[in-house]
């Protein structure tokens, strides 16, 4: 991949990522997207800071506050690049906390030479594929099938190196919206790590996602993720924006 930057500016892709990983059910105040998805994740669960809120933003705050209160669930914002930088702040006056950097890397799509790996795609994620997926090290809960297929355009990758019952070698999931395919989900076994397995599933999705129209390639990646850095580096990936959560205490 070449290593010319994005032609989207941080509240246009941030935008096309949420069309890539939408909650269960979505709201607005202003321009800002409220997003919830029963828990399961901070993207699907998150008001995303983007534009004008339509309301001073102590007011913006408590609005919500109050929208995820109403479900149920802790209220958390995402606050991405440097135009978030005044509403990080009446958060931040409010006590809410903040979450490490997340990193969004981006790329022009190229499709490299098919994998060595075989990659099974499917557009629906099966139990072995949700099995192999570890959220924050964690088994899935019960709406997270829900959640992962709620995407504009998806699909799920996999790699199986043992015949089942055995478990999937290694997992991810890709998402077209915009032009743009996102790369999420990326688990790969502790005990086939270090074979590639990533690259394979990554050539997997990049060639999918040219087939689907898309000409750019973005994912997340936690700040101390240095393994996972390192190996989207390689690849051609560079730093498009940073985003980071608040959430309420408690």
């Amino acid at each position: 991949m070449g290593q010319r930057r994005s032609p989207l500016g941080v509240v246009d892709l941030e935008r096309v990522a949420a069309r890539g990983w939408p909650g269960l059910e979505s709201g607005s105040l202003g321009d800002w997207l409220l997003r919830a998805g029963g828990g399961f994740t901070g993207r699907a669960n998150s008001a995303l800071v983007v534009g004008d809120p339509r309301t001073a933003l102590p007011a913006a705050v408590d609005a919500v506050a109050r929208w995820y209160d109403d479900r149920g669930l802790r209220p958390c914002a995402q606050l991405p690049g440097r135009q978030s930088r005044g509403a990080d702040e009446a958060f931040a006056a409010a006590g809410w906390e903040r979450d490490i950097d997340t990193l969004v890397l981006s790329a022009p799509l190229s499709v490299p030479p098919a994998p060595e790996v075989p990659v099974d795609l499917s557009p629906t994620p099966d139990d072995a594929w949700l099995a192999g997926y570890r959220y924050r090290g964690a088994e899935l809960p019960a709406m997270a099938r829900e959640v992962l297929t709620r995407g504009e355009d998806v699909t799920f990758a996999a790699v199986r190196l043992d015949p089942a019952p055995a478990p999937l070698a290694a997992v991810a999931r890709g998402a077209v919206a915009g032009g743009w395919l996102g790369v999420t989900a990326v688990t790969v076994h502790e005990q086939h790590r270090r074979r590639g397995l990533g690259t394979a599933l990554m050539a997997a999705l990049l060639a999918w996602g040219a087939g689907r129209g898309a000409t750019s390639v973005y994912l997340q990646v936690v700040s101390d993720n240095a393994p996972a850095l390192a190996l989207y580096r390689r690849a051609g990936f560079i730093e498009h924006h940073r985003y980071h959560y608040r959430r309420r205490p408690g």
